[in-house]
């Protein structure tokens, strides 16, 4: 199954075959059992360099221009994303690349030359991927290719000789000085474009296209299928694709190509599997090994993920089976704000003091109603020798505001790090209204996961959409607790992050799960219809 926005349009020229051409002339394949050999396109790569250089016809107003300022790209892992990127970056940054349309042959197909003083910036997903994936690629294509003596190839930048453009290995926005010069951009594994750092440089690196008119500058990004609800650029790109698709929205200036298997497969047998991995494979079946693909499926170590090797070999959109909540489920859960000043509600806090997160999460008692009244979380800008302390003035405050504004039944607060400021609470609020709730007690922890999860599903836990949440809910992973089971029998399982030095947060995911299991106790007390807001009828200010 193929999405391509916009469908196949023939009547657009494209500099695509000159620059399949350059490619096979003049560079190389890079890192793999193929490094140093001639490039060789496929046909589907091919085709997809042809539209990525379609140009505006010689007699339209904007003759000659690019007719994709964005294009992304998504197909399955092992399917040389990165290599054709780097391809591309090297005719982009080359002075004789055909890549932009200098005039018009007698046939009515356009000329290519080069750009002019070109900027091309890699965008990987962490520091220490940007040299691995397109800017590694690139530096070993060069190196290898009959054009190595054009350039001066450096760890992290390689120049043309002449000096007069370079592309360079990022991690993240370029400065605003750099930032206004780029021609040509490469986004890449954009599945991994979770933090909001990396979500914050792709909208502003797109914002910047514009500012260098003359060269008709372009970004493309490079994905395997995205876990949904992560809130990744592959995943907002997608949704953006589908909406131009769908006429939603009205954007002439994107191009986007997902490949994956169609859902007419049955996994359940192997020939089901390798029909689904041929499908999704395309023209790269021919030099793919579908069977070791399909044996993976059998390996116990890998089969207890059957949604990863969905998504990485099928390019289906799929949540990682690690994950502890359905993040679709969660999303399809919000809702308009429903709640007033002075009605009833919990509240669970979490968190850390220093470069981590700490969140505050109300739930209406009502309705089940969720939404963060504050989620402080170290800025993804600050350098990572930095210290970072959560600002305990602007937490307190958030406290106070939520007692004052609502009738607040109970807090439920995670002590480690904060038991000063919630002995303050309690001196203030009373013991009966400020509740320590230990979430290191696993019995009471599961049990609340599992409460939260029945939430979801049943639908009874709505929520205002507030995106940080939403990413915290995303990021957290699912942790059986070996040997330890509940009353059914079930294995007991809490929440942890991907990794313990992982930038991706949870804390308002579980401050989350503990308001929902303040909002349980509330009902059980007798609650449901106590302290319901006496300013209802007057419609006053909501949230």
């Amino acid at each position: 199954m193929v999405i391509q926005v916009p469908p196949l349009d023939l009547s657009f020229p494209s500099l695509g075959p000159q620059v399949c051409a350059f490619i096979e002339q003049h560079l190389v394949f890079g890192p793999g059992d193929l490094r140093g050999r001639p490039a060789k396109l496929d046909g589907e790569k091919r085709a997809l360099i042809h539209r990525m250089y379609e140009v505006f016809p010689q007699h339209h107003k904007n003759a000659g221009r690019r007719r994709f300022r964005r294009c992304a790209v998504s197909l399955r892992k092992g399917s040389a994303k990165t290599e054709l990127a780097a391809w591309i970056a090297a005719c982009e940054l080359h002075p004789d690349g055909p890549v932009r349309c200098i005039g018009w042959a007698e046939d009515g197909q356009p000329v290519g030359g080069g750009v002019t003083d070109p900027y091309i910036p890699l965008v990987a997903y962490t520091e220490e991927q940007s040299e691995d994936l397109a800017y590694g690629a690139l530096l070993v294509i060069l190196e290898h290719s009959t054009l190595r003596d054009d350039f001066d190839i450096g760890l992290e930048r390689i120049k043309r000789r002449s000096g007069d453009g370079k592309a360079v290995a990022l991690a993240s926005a370029p400065d605003s000085r750099d930032g206004a010069r780029t021609t040509f951009q490469h986004f890449d594994e954009t599945h991994r474009f979770v933090l909001p750092r990396l979500i914050r440089a792709h909208r502003t690196m797109l914002a910047n296209l514009p500012k260098r008119q003359m060269a008709d500058p372009w970004s493309l990004e490079t994905t395997t299928a995205f876990a949904p609800g992560e809130g990744s650029v592959a995943e907002s790109t997608m949704e953006y694709a589908s909406a131009v698709r769908d006429g939603l929205m009205k954007d002439a200036s994107l191009f986007f190509f997902h490949r994956q298997a169609s859902d007419k497969h049955d996994l359940s047998t192997e020939d089901g599997i390798k029909a689904a991995v041929l499908e999704a494979s395309g023209a790269i079946a021919a030099w793919s090994d579908i069977d070791g693909i399909v044996e993976q499926w059998r390996d116990p170590s890998k089969n207890n993920d059957r949604t990863y090797l969905e998504r990485v070999w099928l390019n289906k959109p799929r949540q990682s089976a690690s994950q502890a909540f359905d993040a679709d489920v969660w999303k399809r859960l919000e809702r308009p704000a429903e709640v007033i000043d002075g009605d009833a509600i919990v509240l669970g806090f979490d968190g850390s003091r220093s470069n981590d997160a700490t969140a505050l999460v109300a739930t209406h008692i009502k309705t089940g109603y969720q939404w963060p009244l504050g989620i402080w979380e170290r800025p993804a800008t600050l350098p990572r020798d930095r210290e970072w302390r959560v600002p305990e003035a602007d937490v307190d405050a958030c406290v106070r505001a939520a007692f004052s504004r609502f009738s607040v039944w109970r807090l439920y607060a995670d002590p480690p790090y904060w038991q000063e400021w919630i002995a303050k609470w309690t001196g203030e609020f009373g013991d009966e209204r400020v509740i320590e709730w230990f979430t290191n007690r696993r019995r009471q922890m599961a049990a609340a996961l599992e409460n939260f999860v029945t939430a979801m599903t049943e639908g009874s836990v709505t929520h205002s959409g507030d995106a940080q949440l939403a990413r915290h809910i995303a990021n957290a992973r699912r942790d059986e607790v070996k040997g330890q089971f509940d009353e059914q029998g079930r294995p007991l399982w809490l929440i942890r992050k991907e990794r313990p030095d992982s930038p991706l947060k949870i804390d308002a995911a579980m401050a989350a799960v503990i308001s929902w299991e303040a909002r349980m106790d509330a009902i059980a007390a007798g609650q449901m219809t106590a302290g319901v807001s006496v300013y209802e009828s007057r419609g006053l200010a909501t949230i």
